[in-house]
């Protein structure tokens, strides 16, 4: 067992947009991710998602509306939930996701990341 430095595993992430995972926890998978700019619309099926921004402004889009999430927030996006994800500015983000939750839902695109390195 050891603790885990956010801010440490967060500085190794050179890209936008692009997972690394940090830890698992049961069937989940602890990520974190730099995001900016917008991503796509997209749903998973089967998966809810948790956003937990440290550090940045998260706009996060839904059909019917928007939230934005503040450092310190999360959000929680159930499945089937169409989403998209804006940062206006870089976002740093906290992801708890099962395993099987492929970044780009039900897309596949330049964006998705099939295979996740662990930092």
């Amino acid at each position: 067992m050891e603790a885990i430095n956010l801010r440490k595993k967060l500085a190794q992430v050179n890209e936008y947009w692009s997972p690394r995972i940090v830890g698992e926890l049961n069937d989940s998978y602890v990520k974190v991710v730099k995001l900016k700019g917008e991503f796509i619309w997209h749903h998973h099926e089967h998966e809810d998602e948790l956003f937990l921004v440290v550090a940045g402004r998260l706009k996060m889009r839904f059909r019917d509306g928007e939230i934005a999430v503040e450092p310190g927030e999360f959000v929680i996006v159930p499945k089937g939930v169409e989403h998209l994800p804006v940062a206006e500015e870089e976002v740093q983000i906290v992801l708890f996701e099962p395993k099987t939750t492929l970044n780009t839902g039900n897309v596949q695109n330049e964006r998705t990341v099939a295979q996740l390195e662990r930092i």
